[in-house]
């Protein structure tokens, strides 16, 4: 996720905790998805998009607060 911001993403997460947080969530939330495709096989599943709305968000926040100190 945002490779540009590498070097950002790691002083982030080492100074604040909510940013770490969510990258956590983020990377969660992408296994998650990725067993349940496995399982489902199909991102038409509610629950599969659902956590897909979710990932998304969090990425959205995330690349907003990578902007904001880049």
């Amino acid at each position: 996720m945002f490779p540009e911001y590498s070097d950002l993403i790691s002083s982030l997460k080492a100074q604040d905790a909510d940013f770490e947080r969510k990258c956590i969530e983020h990377n969660q939330l992408d296994e998650d998805i990725k067993q349940m495709e496995k399982r489902v096989g199909s991102d038409f599943n509610p629950a599969v998009k659902e956590l897909k709305s979710r990932k998304l968000h969090l990425k959205e926040e995330i690349y907003q607060i990578l902007k904001s100190h880049g």
